[in-house]
């Protein structure tokens, strides 16, 4: 029997990247899939193609996480398909670096809606739907923990996701809901390649100099932790923030 066979995952922003990984190595390990998507329709429409490719059931929804009309319609949607909940992954973000000069209220506002208050808003809709238990998995990064230049919005919203896993773990464990947050290094994803060829080559270059396992990590890496997480093989586990970088550390 697959691992996760007879469960219910939502996984946000799963058009591409580690999002997609994740809901593919769900549906491949049995799991009935809700793949959300905020504009890439047709790149989401894909990844259920790949899961129903391999007899698992999913589907594509859209919503804008920062707004809570739209993320209380997702999660309805999602009940109303699938009947229940069994494991939220938070990985919609944006991912954008910009010095201080040329921060202002909307970038501001940009990151921190969608990547700090859409993860609350999706944790509230699915606690509601998780009777019985469930799994959140947060995906955070590991510039949550070590900050770099140009990044000071950016890495304050995945610090601000690591302290929140805490806190929820805290106050969702007395429902049998776990809470925790896999903070990955440098990813080859999309959103690492949009950083432009030369910062890319550049960061990639230092990156890899001080991983001990020699290389950036691919989304597929994360994924394999988020299974973890979603199982009963991490029962015992909530509030954990777990590096997934090749052994790259601060």
């Amino acid at each position: 029997m697959s691992r996760l066979t007879g469960k219910v995952a939502v996984v946000t922003g799963a058009s591409k990247g580690i999002g997609a990984a994740i809901a593919q190595r769900f549906g491949r390990e049995g799991a009935s899939v809700v793949v959300h998507y905020a504009t890439d329709r047709k790149g989401a429409e894909k990844v259920v193609a790949a899961i129903e490719s391999v007899g698992s059931k999913a589907v594509a929804l859209q919503g804008d996480l920062s707004k809570p009309d739209e993320v209380t319609k997702l999660f309805e949607t999602a009940g109303t398909t699938f009947g229940k909940l069994d494991v939220l992954v938070n990985n919609a973000g944006v991912y954008e670096f910009r010095p201080l000069t040329e921060v202002d209220a909307a970038h501001f506002h940009r990151l921190f809606d969608l990547n700090v208050l859409g993860l609350l808003l999706a944790t509230r809709e699915a606690a509601k739907r998780m009777n019985g238990g469930g799994s959140v998995i947060n995906i955070s990064s590991l510039a949550g923990v070590v900050p770099i230049a140009n990044g000071s919005v950016y890495c304050a919203t995945k610090a601000a996701v690591d302290a929140i896993t805490q806190a929820l773990a805290q106050e969702l464990g007395a429902q049998g809901i776990r809470v925790n947050s896999l903070q990955p290094g440098a990813t080859d994803t999309e959103g690492f390649r949009a950083m432009g060829d030369d910062t890319t080559k550049s960061f990639e270059t230092m990156a890899v100099s001080r991983t001990p396992l020699g290389r950036i990590g691919v989304a597929a890496d994360i994924a394999g932790t988020a299974l973890f997480l979603a199982t009963e093989d991490s029962a015992w586990v909530t509030g954990a923030e777990i590096p997934v970088t090749g052994g790259l550390r601060p």
